[in-house]
């Protein structure tokens, strides 16, 4: 398997890196697959962090051709429906009329602004759209990059949780900026990977994630690209809005080192999933009953590369339908349907899903009232 290695700073551009962790044999693809378990890839998760600005991020890419190689998330359930709504909203009050979006997937977002600004026309620009044209959304299968070549003008940017995706953020940001007229808007989310990494999430980083793009940073790397920034809403601790506007001026990167906290903060995440592994394998143990794990995504991943004990498990539950019947990559299990629970009389469910823990729980107590949940 072909990498390529970053061996500076993305914010420096400065060799300033040092070694931050290592996860060996991690599996390639947070998703499901059809595949058998043997052709399933795995390859070393390495961190590095810069330290003279505290930057993590991951030192070997993966091809993505394999960490894309399915759709992988729906972005099912409340908190997700909640988010498209208030950014819908955020975007939806300056009134634009033409707006370009950066990786629209299936519309949902654009449809959304459409119903509340129905002058307003969005082309989405996304290389595996789930949506067509129609009406007044234009779908172009295609990457945003220094190759797109689109004719007509533009009032905005707009992009949901792709900033965090992308490999070079600053690159991405200059390309944004060299493709919009002057004064026109950026606007997007992005997830508060601050907040997430203080709570432990292992979304945070990872093969897709390869980059800690904290609200700090990206202030700094916008201001560094010539955005300005208008106003900033927080959609709890999970996003932040951002609305931008593209202004006729640089200013010099100077970052506020961070590396102590950073480095503390991810050394937590890694002791909290070693000690969870062991303390579910004992609750596990001790149970008289079956045992699930919710969440067929990197959260589950992690607890079983952290040494959770698959034998005990017979399946993980996902409200995701594309998932049902899949083998989540990298383990031994197949997803099931949370409403698999509904009779069972002694059942405990493993949650341990970031943002959206509290809504799983209370999902499955209206499922079975008598489920335990760790």
């Amino acid at each position: 398997m072909n990498h390529s290695v970053r061996s500076t700073s993305l914010l420096t551009r400065k060799k300033s890196l040092e070694p931050l962790h290592s996860f060996k044999k991690f599996p390639v693809f947070i998703g499901c697959t059809d595949q058998p378990r043997s052709k399933d890839i795995h390859a070393n998760m390495n961190f590095d962090i810069c330290t003279e600005t505290g930057l993590i991020q991951l030192r070997k890419l993966i091809p993505l051709d394999l960490i894309y190689k399915e759709s992988h998330s729906e972005a099912v359930g409340g908190v997700w429906k909640e988010h498209h709504d208030q950014f819908s909203k955020f975007v939806g009050k300056y009134k634009l009329a033409k707006i370009l979006e950066i990786g629209g997937s299936n519309g949902v977002i654009a449809k959304k602004i459409i119903d509340k600004n129905p002058h307003t026309t969005i082309t989405i620009v996304e290389p595996s759209p789930s949506i067509k044209s129609i009406g007044n959304i234009t779908v172009i299968k295609d990457y945003f990059n220094e190759k797109f070549r689109y004719k007509k003008q533009v009032d905005a940017i707009i992009h949901s949780h792709v900033l965090e995706h992308l490999l070079d953020p600053s690159v991405s940001l200059k390309q944004i900026h060299d493709f919009l007229p002057m004064g026109a808007k950026q606007l997007f989310s992005i997830p508060n990977l601050e907040k997430w990494l203080s709570k432990k999430f292992p979304n945070t980083l990872n093969f897709e994630h390869t980059v800690f793009l904290s609200e700090y940073f990206t202030d700094c790397l916008l201001k560094k690209n010539g955005f300005k920034i208008i106003e900033k809403q927080y959609f709890g601790d999970h996003s932040i809005f951002y609305a931008t506007e593209k202004v006729n001026h640089y200013s010099n990167l100077v970052i506020k080192n961070k590396y102590i906290r950073y480095k503390k903060m991810f050394n937590d995440l890694v002791h909290e999933y070693e000690n969870s592994a062991e303390i579910f394998n004992r609750k596990i143990d001790k149970f008289n009953g079956e045992v699930y794990l919710f969440g067929a995504h990197i959260f589950s991943q992690f607890l079983i590369y952290f040494g959770l004990d698959q034998k005990n498990i017979p399946a993980i539950l996902d409200n995701a339908k594309s998932k049902e019947n899949k083998r989540l990559y990298g383990t031994n299990l197949f997803v099931k349907n949370p409403n698999y629970l509904k009779n069972k009389k002694k059942v405990a469910v493993i949650v341990k899903a970031g943002s959206y823990t509290q809504e799983i729980k209370n999902q499955l107590k209206k499922i079975n009232k008598s489920v335990v949940i760790w």
